[in-house]
């Protein structure tokens, strides 16, 4: 090991890792799976990889398993169409 640690990280890459391109071309589905218990790392070894070593990738996963898991509070705007619509 060097005294740079991100250097000593990329020199440790796993070899299954699929890069950020194909992280975030599925990402979507990944958290989805993650989001309903299933093992997504089994499914998408390549990509569970990857966001173990990406911090970006890594917190783009995060935020948005955060937002499936626990979706935003409805806008004012979206609450003033349905009952406009007679929805509640």
């Amino acid at each position: 090991m060097s005294e740079w640690p991100e250097l000593d990280a990329f020199l440790t890459t796993d070899p299954a890792d699929v890069g950020c391109d194909e992280a975030m071309r599925i990402l979507h589905v990944y958290v989805e799976l993650v989001a309903r218990g299933d093992d997504a790392g089994a499914r998408y070894p390549g990509v569970a990889s990857h966001l173990r070593q990406c911090g970006p990738c890594g917190e783009d996963f995060e935020g948005l398993l955060a937002l499936v898991a626990d979706p935003p509070i409805e806008s004012a705007a979206t609450r003033l169409r349905k009952k406009i619509r007679g929805r509640r």
